[in-house]
């Protein structure tokens, strides 16, 4: 017996419809569906001799039109489009997203997470799902797939006439090349923090070569671990001489290594024009490049892009590969952020190993660098302490403020004492008017090196220095002492930039704040925001050199003083050694 043809039928009044359905089946196989979604569902998935709609009911059909074209715009974007019911059951899907599920099966009857291998969350944002049937909003969040890849999801709850659920659709994004550089740009700003790092105990043990040689071992291993580089060249310039003098090499040729280049345009190859210019410069084809000088064996493609301090090109770092266009520009937007924390990195460097100009003001400085940091500490934690206790215990407030004062003192000694045994040349030098006197610095940073690096520089500048190593400990010291300007790292373990921007600045409406941050990255726009706000005296790309530092800090005084005057209920000017 020949099998009757198949005919679908969408029929959505089952009463007036039931004499044709009856003719209709004495020839046809007749699949019955009501609604023109579940028929376009069953058209994809099955093979159907014709469709069969009643006259009166055209508007379905041209429904179907309005749908067969959606799906066909669907099915050609590039991101995934699923439709789910609130059992999370997908029950629609474009071709974008049937080639996200884990075998490569239709994800349509499956669990929605589970055709897609069990991804893994990236956050801690709540489910996506759950969160728009709870709120009748859309929701997003970022997973990890078993391949190694990275999609967004947006889940967009639609709900029926009676208001309850009656499916989700979620859009899938691919956003794993901006994800992987993220991450990349992250790990270069860890590797960035421990460029120079020493403990103070380290420190004193080494000497300039020893420090030197860390710098170096570390930016090897970086760029080998961080980078997968091999061919690794650094250069420093000399601003005089115009020498391009190498300070690292690694498996480069031994002409290269001893290579005589300058800071030139012309005829010294790429790390010449790279120093003169100051621009990056992406060798494609070595071949092809006339501007190439061979630096490793074999060399085809190479990034050199400058080392910069304040503006000024203070050096080169060059990389090879053995193949052609190796490299592009995102390779070449990692090294250009690398290096900005080598130039930090030598510019720290260049600061601790510096000579002092007599056995005795090297003695007081480095009884005030060893004490500068406790005394901070003990300053800080007291101040929490006294923070807590305000409007409690008075003996243990008199107590703690006591002991405030008592570590001011001894820090103006330290001061006094180093001042009258300078020798009489150094007080007479060029900085012996130290501009910063009687200005007081409230300076937050994580990095225990960075600010052991603010006392030494504002030390020098006169200015009285104390640090905190945490937004709230800071918010702290600024409710009990007032200051002069605050400089503050953008990335604090408990705030972020912006967020202690905005606490200093309801404690001390009048304080001139500086936002610094190492390496030019701003990954919660702390800066932006905070200029918007119209009260940001200035942003601070740490360049750790006197004159660097010396700027910026004139800069807040002088945007400070163009601030309104501190109101009746502002901190006193030191409430804390007081009493």
């Amino acid at each position: 017996m020949t099998e009757k043809p198949r005919l679908l039928v969408i029929e959505r009044d089952a009463a007036a419809a039931t004499q044709v359905r009856n003719r209709l089946s004495e020839a046809f196989d007749l699949v019955v569906v009501r609604t023109v979604s579940k028929a376009l569902v069953l058209l994809r998935e099955q093979p159907f001799t014709g469709v069969y709609v009643d006259a009166d009911q055209l508007s379905a059909v041209r429904l179907a039109g309005v749908q067969v074209q959606a799906d066909e715009i669907l099915d050609a974007i590039a991101d995934g489009v699923a439709v789910v019911d609130p059992e999370l059951v997908v029950i629609w899907s474009n071709t974008e997203f049937t080639r996200l599920s884990e075998d490569g099966a239709s994800p349509v009857g499956r669990k929605f997470f589970r055709a897609l291998g069990n991804p893994e969350p990236l956050n801690d944002e709540p489910c996506p799902f759950l969160a728009s049937l709870v709120d009748r909003r859309t929701h997003g969040r970022a997973y990890r797939t078993g391949d190694n890849r990275y999609h967004r999801l947006t889940v967009t709850p639609v709900f029926d006439a009676e208001g309850k659920p009656s499916h989700l659709i979620v859009l899938t994004r691919n956003i794993t090349d901006e994800t992987l550089q993220q991450q990349k740009i992250s790990a270069i700003h860890r590797a960035a923090d421990e460029l120079a790092e020493v403990t103070p105990e380290e420190l004193s043990e080494m000497t300039a070569e020893d420090r030197i040689d860390l710098l170096k071992y570390n930016i090897q291993r970086h760029m080998e671990n961080l980078f997968g580089l091999d061919f690794i060249e650094i250069r420093l310039l000399d601003q005089t001489t115009r020498r391009l003098a190498p300070l690292l090499t690694v498996r480069m040729t031994p002409e290269a290594a001893t290579r005589e280049l300058y800071a030139l345009k012309d005829g010294n190859g790429v790390t010449g024009f790279v120093a003169a210019t100051g621009e990056s410069y992406l060798c494609a084809d070595a071949a092809n490049d006339p501007r190439f000088l061979e630096g490793a064996a074999g060399a085809r493609s190479s990034i050199t892009v400058p080392i910069i301090d304040h503006g000024l090109v203070i050096g080169t770092l060059n990389v090879e590969n053995t193949q052609p266009n190796a490299f592009d520009e995102r390779d070449q937007q990692f090294l250009e952020i690398y290096a900005r924390s080598v130039a930090g990195a030598l510019k720290m460097l260049e600061l601790l190993q510096a000579e002092k100009l007599s056995t005795a003001t090297a003695s007081i400085e480095a009884i005030s660098r060893e004490l500068a940091l406790p005394l901070d500490d003990i300053i800080g934690d007291a101040t929490s302490v006294l923070d807590r206790y305000a409007g409690h215990d008075e003996d243990i407030i008199l107590r703690l403020r006591n002991l405030l004062f008592r570590a001011r003192e001894i820090r103006k000694l330290v001061h006094k004492v180093g001042s009258a045994i300078a020798p009489e040349e150094k007080r007479k030098g060029p900085r012996s008017r130290r501009p910063l006197t009687d200005i007081e610095v409230l300076f937050v940073d994580s990095e225990q090196t960075i600010r052991i690096v603010a006392h030494e520089i504002l030390d020098q500048l006169g200015a009285t220095v104390e640090t905190a190593r945490d937004a709230n400990e800071a918010i702290a010291l600024a409710r009990q002492k007032h200051y002069s300007l605050a400089m503050v790292d953008i990335r604090l373990p408990d705030l972020n930039g912006h967020e202690t921007f905005t606490k200093l600045l309801e404690v001390q409406p009048d304080l001139p704040i500086v936002l610094m941050t190492g390496y030019g990255y701003d990954p919660t726009h702390s800066i932006p925001k905070a200029k918007s706000m119209g009260k940001l005296a200035a942003a601070f790309y740490k360049k750790w050199n006197i004159e660097d530092v010396l700027k910026v800090v004139e800069t807040a005084l002088e945007f400070g003083k163009r601030l309104p005057e501190p109101g009746p209920n502002s901190p006193p000017h030191d409430r804390a050694a007081t009493g």
